[in-house]
């Protein structure tokens, strides 16, 4: 299964220019038929990767915007930026519909939760604040506190939140519980995520690992280790199916491993150069993969019937 799984990621479909300085974060929406960029020119692009085909622009950032996310239903998006700001954006008209400010410097990461009533922020101030979508409040509803240092990632559940920091720790809070669950790696961590399951974070740390860490017992399953970071910030994830383990790199390279064995099942080259890939989306509709790396990214895997009548015309 999983190596199936590496031989339908490892064909480049598109190579796109997006044209937006170094782009910073690459996102699928919710259904996977399109994906947003965000980068150090300050401005958002919704994208068909499919048909190389820029859809709407979307300007506002005063500085680089960071990072951005999709709605549940793809009426709206949102990002953050070095500007300290949060924005939310009608994808239909690119008009921003609230611009939320609080946090004292860069945000870096930015979630809607699974019904997208609230956004979930994480920044440089190390703080985490949470934001009501339909009030008309424009301070947070909540602010997470805990970290001692930087958050580089969030991620959302129906219940929960997951954080990774600079101060080496992993922060789960069950906000239906009013539970807080800490996970101390001794590493800055710079990125975060859950398996499609729920049953493990994936966790990629400034020491060139990704640990596979189980969120009842906080117990260490698995660590995959080869890449490099060079004190960059790259995203992992779980690869389609959940066999897989796919991590960026300073080498130019996304590194696949297969999550039990731990063993390198392949790589996917986005540039022959040494430079780093901080970013990857996985497609959660299909057998494709995002990944993002100076100026351009990269969809890798298996096209859809219609795609390719397209190019064949």
């Amino acid at each position: 299964m999983a190596a199936e799984i590496v031989e339908a990621l490892s064909s480049c479909i598109r190579t796109i220019d997006c044209k937006q300085g170094a782009v910073r974060a690459v996102r699928f929406n919710a259904d996977g038929s399109y994906c947003l960029t965000c980068g150090s020119d300050r401005k958002i692009k919704l994208w068909n990767p499919n048909k190389n085909l820029l859809l709407k622009t979307y300007p506002g950032h005063g500085k680089e915007a960071m990072d951005v996310a999709g709605s549940c239903d793809s009426a709206k998006l949102v990002s953050c930026g070095a500007d300290k700001m949060v924005i939310i954006w009608d994808v239909a008209t690119g008009q921003s519909l609230r611009r939320y400010r609080g946090h004292a410097t860069v945000v870096s990461c930015v979630r809607f939760n699974e019904d997208s009533s609230v956004v979930i922020s994480g920044s440089h101030d190390n703080s985490v604040r949470i934001w009501d979508t339909r009030s008309n409040i424009y301070d947070p509803i909540q602010i997470l506190n805990d970290a001692k240092d930087s958050i580089t990632s969030i991620q959302v559940t129906e219940n929960k939140i997951l954080t990774g920091s600079v101060d080496g720790k992993i922060r789960e809070y069950d906000l239906r519980a009013g539970q807080l669950t800490t996970d101390t790696l001794g590493e800055a961590t710079t990125s975060v995520t859950y398996t499609r399951d729920g049953q493990c974070v994936l966790a990629s740390c400034a020491d060139a690992s990704v640990r596979l860490i189980d969120t009842t017992a906080g117990e260490l399953l698995n660590e995959f280790r080869g890449h490099t970071t060079k004190d960059y910030c790259v995203e992992t994830a779980t690869g389609p199916g959940d066999s897989t383990i796919l991590c960026g790199s300073s080498d130019g390279c996304v590194w696949i491993w297969e999550l039990v064995t731990g063993n390198v099942l392949g790589k996917l080259t986005h540039s022959s150069l040494p430079t780093v890939v901080p970013s990857l989306s996985i497609n959660p509709s299909a057998n494709q993969v995002l990944t993002a790396s100076e100026g351009c990214i990269k969809l890798w895997g298996e096209m859809s019937p219609e795609d390719i009548l397209i190019c064949d015309d």
